[in-house]
């Protein structure tokens, strides 16, 4: 695959890489890179293949993108945040990418419980596509006016194709954590109900939920998303 788009933010001593969820972009980190690069990060963001300005591609699967993504970014960072198809994506290059801590937003782990909803969700997204920056505002109106615009421009750019990565896809279900990992959930999470949220704080991760927020916790409420953020790193 060809070369990702890389975005940078920084030149701290520590590394911070951040890896976006479909339909997205690296600059919906617009907020939360700065943040960082305030904390002493170097803070590296890619574009997903078929997002942003990244090349499209003849085919996409999981496996494809966790590859290129794991050679596009950088290794052993100190920070690798991933949210939600971002986050599965980046737990499945863990092995290779050797983080030392790592955060999960709201992550893309639960497959649908039948075909009929699968559909319904990737005709969700679909619908997007054609999304005006009006629509953008009215259905995501707690979104800051610039993360609603950086929306509008990322599905813009963005390949409906990739939805076919999820093809046979049927679910995550991670192992107990080899470093310090964090799970930042909205509220409420399709992705981690509760039950699995419990399940998985046994399993040695760290979670937390950021109230009242949908999926994309850090458009929703970004000074609760980073206030949890903050006081865990």
């Amino acid at each position: 695959m060809a070369e990702l788009h890389i975005e940078q933010w920084g030149s701290g001593e520590r590394t911070a890489v951040l890896v976006h969820g479909i339909t997205a972009d690296s600059q919906s980190w617009w907020r939360t890179a700065p943040e960082l690069v305030r904390e002493g990060y170097r803070v590296v963001a890619v574009d997903l293949p078929g997002h942003g300005r990244s090349p499209r591609s003849d085919g996409y699967s999981l496996r494809s993108m966790t590859d290129a993504i794991g050679g596009a970014l950088p290794e052993r960072p100190a920070l690798a945040v991933g949210h939600s198809l971002g986050a599965l994506l980046l737990a499945g290059m863990l092995p290779r990418l050797q983080p030392e801590r790592v955060v999960h937003v709201d992550p893309a782990w639960a497959a649908p419980p039948d075909e009929a909803t699968a559909k319904t969700y990737a005709d969700a997204l679909l619908a997007q596509k054609d999304w005006s920056l009006e629509q953008i505002r009215v259905s995501l109106p707690r979104w800051e006016a610039r993360a609603q615009e950086h929306k509008f421009t990322a599905l813009q750019r963005w390949d409906p194709a990739t939805l076919d990565a999820f093809d046979g896809f049927g679910g995550y279900d991670p192992p107990a954590p080899e470093r310090p990992s964090l799970i930042v959930l909205a509220d409420p999470s399709f992705n981690i109900p509760p039950r699995r949220a419990g399940e998985l704080r046994e399993r040695g991760f760290t979670v937390r939920v950021v109230p009242d927020t949908g999926h994309v916790v850090h458009n929703e409420d970004f000074d609760g998303f980073w206030a949890v953020l903050k006081e865990w790193l």
